[in-house]
């Protein structure tokens, strides 16, 4: 039998309860620390979507030269080569290894631009108070919790070449700048997901169905304060 999505469930802090987020022990409001792990217990941290914000800006600062830098510099008794992560990815294509360039361009393009709009979606849906199904924004966010492992690819692929590819004054790959602005890219972005409080989703739509969330607040008071003047068109400006 499947559970009803929409039966009201009680959560822990509406219980008195605070959970704690690195080991899951719960343990009454109020206290201080976990006694399991010992870290600092908190409901919510208001500055949490701030942290989310910083790193998700400095994460897409970092993967704009990490797409137009060379992500691998190979030297041979011909000359240098330098491959960016699209310029590689066609070039393998060109040679026939289109496994291999759909793998390196859904690893370091799709996976990474994909992060970045669902981060900055589920951050604005709980800062504006949009619509919508809590349930599906948290599989979003599980989904990004689960992909990002998988960001890195790239990074170790040129890793790899630099440490086989060392054939003295024949052939050498390094790897280009472009290399450690991705690994900083996909860092930045792992820790912009990470400081997202995936509780807020919840505490978002429940504030929206209580008619409490501070952006239904704000409409209310702009409607008001339109009514109010309205209703006195004789009254002089101010």
């Amino acid at each position: 039998m499947r559970p009803d999505l929409n039966t009201r469930v009680v959560t822990a802090r509406e219980a008195g309860l605070v959970g704690c987020p690195h080991c899951a022990k719960v343990w009454p409001a109020g206290t201080a620390r976990c006694g399991r792990c010992g870290q600092p217990l908190q409901s919510r941290d208001r500055r949490a979507m701030s942290r989310v914000w910083a790193w998700w800006v400095v994460g897409l600062m970092a993967y704009i030269p990490a797409n137009l830098y060379p992500m691998l510099i190979t030297r041979t008794i011909f000359g240098t080569q330098d491959s960016t992560i699209i310029g590689g990815a066609v070039e393998l294509a060109h040679h026939g290894a289109w496994a291999v360039a759909f793998v390196i361009l859904f690893a370091s393009v799709a996976i990474p631009l994909s992060k970045f709009v669902a981060i900055a979606y589920l951050a604005l849906a709980v800062q504006r108070g949009w619509h919508g199904s809590a349930l599906r924004r948290m599989q979003l966010y599980e989904l990004v919790e689960f992909i990002g492992r998988w960001s890195m690819i790239d990074v170790f692929v040129v890793a790899v070449l630099a440490s086989l590819v060392q054939l003295s004054v024949v052939a050498t790959v390094n790897p280009g700048p472009a290399s450690l602005a991705f690994a900083l890219s996909v860092i930045f972005t792992m820790l912009s997901a990470r400081s997202f409080d995936s509780r807020e989703i919840w505490d978002s739509i429940s504030a929206l169905e209580a008619g409490t969330h501070p952006r239904q607040r704000g409409t209310r008071k702009d409607a008001s304060g339109g009514a109010d003047g309205a209703s006195r068109p004789g009254q002089p400006a101010a």
